[in-house]
């Protein structure tokens, strides 16, 4: 039985698109726990208090599943080569929202995948980095990948340019050995870290939020502290620079289409953003990951760019802003309008 689950399960995962699959037991407490611990505790997780209500599942992964006994770990590929810088007036985005939202597209394949399973007697519980596991952790247990020194995931040799899913079971399955961790692999390089802009990084393997562009850019409502505005250089949405650095992540190779880039989603037109009304954004969104953000978000991020930019082109577009509803992108744009 163990053995015939765990190879049908090696199958759907193939079938279901994902790059990597591998299996573990369930330790108690759960794998990572102490290191979520102490980023909770020193206020690592900024403004995300959800973070701190999903600790008691995070630990006891039997709140989750009663009588939990394996989890099987998926990784699936986004790394699609970067369009070209089309200058002017335009921000990056993290190119993990290039395509369509994760979380739809996984969770929808992995929701018929738990259907079929329940069907047949097996009770688990899925996530997509939007519920109370740590990914991350458990894939590193299973042997996935290795915690890099940039937190990020990492499959030596494939980069961490990757998608995490983990499915927890009431079965047994074969399981899979961890992965050396990330010193075997990454040696004396610390180029990940050097090329934070912020300075998020405190050491190899942990991120402070309350420094990190992408926390910024993405999770965070209201201003942006003003000493942080400078490291955000053209990033609207995100930030890569950590995984860019990486030389573990010079050849990405991503199979999924539905995560390749949408047209203008790689660059975004800073002016076309902001000429445009919230709910033409809010659809023009749908389906993306840069939905996060919510358009006074995005709106607030473009004008921090435009003053990093320094381009007195800008100005008509940063007056515009100055009449959004939203104080956060007042502020942003009379900000911006100060630099120019």
């Amino acid at each position: 039985m163990t053995d015939d689950l765990t190879e049908h399960l090696r199958r759907s995962a193939a079938d279901l698109g994902f790059d990597h699959v591998r299996m573990c037991g369930v330790p108690q407490p759960a794998p990572g726990i102490d290191r979520f611990r102490r980023f909770l505790l020193d206020g690592r997780h900024a403004g995300m208090a959800w973070l701190e209500r999903g600790l008691a599942p995070r630990e006891d992964p039997a709140l989750l599943v009663p009588r939990v006994r394996s989890a099987m770990v998926l990784g699936m590929s986004y790394g699609w080569p970067a369009p070209p810088d089309p200058g002017g007036l335009t921000g990056r985005v993290s190119c993990y929202a290039w395509g369509r939202d994760y979380h739809n597209l996984i969770g929808k394949r992995l929701r018929r995948l738990s259907k079929r399973l329940r069907s047949d007697g097996v009770g688990n519980f899925w996530s997509v980095d939007a519920r109370p596991v740590i990914e991350r952790a458990w894939a590193e247990r299973a042997g996935l990948g290795t915690l890099g020194r940039n937190c990020c995931t990492l499959v030596p040799g494939r980069g961490s340019y990757l998608f995490l899913a983990v499915m927890l079971l009431d079965a047994p399955l074969l399981h899979d050995e961890p992965l050396p961790d990330w010193e075997v692999h990454c040696g004396r390089c610390r180029r990940c870290l050097d090329a934070c802009p912020t300075g998020a990084f405190i050491d190899s393997g942990v991120l402070d939020s309350r420094r990190c562009v992408s926390y910024w850019t993405i999770e965070h409502r209201g201003e942006i502290p003003i000493p942080m505005r400078a490291g955000i250089g053209r990033w609207v949405f995100g930030c890569d620079d950590c995984q860019e650095a990486c030389p573990h992540n010079h050849d990405p190779q991503a199979t999924e289409v539905d995560f390749q880039p949408r047209p203008g989603a790689a660059w975004l037109d800073l002016d076309q953003l902001l000429r445009q009304d919230d709910d033409a954004i809010d659809r023009r969104f749908t389906g993306s990951p840069l939905r996060r953000a919510r358009p006074a978000g995005l709106k607030r991020n473009a004008c921090v760019v435009l003053g990093n930019l320094g381009d007195r082109a800008g100005r008509f577009s940063l007056q515009r802003a100055l009449l959004h509803t939203d104080s956060s992108v007042q502020e942003a744009a009379r900000w911006a309008l100060d630099r120019l």
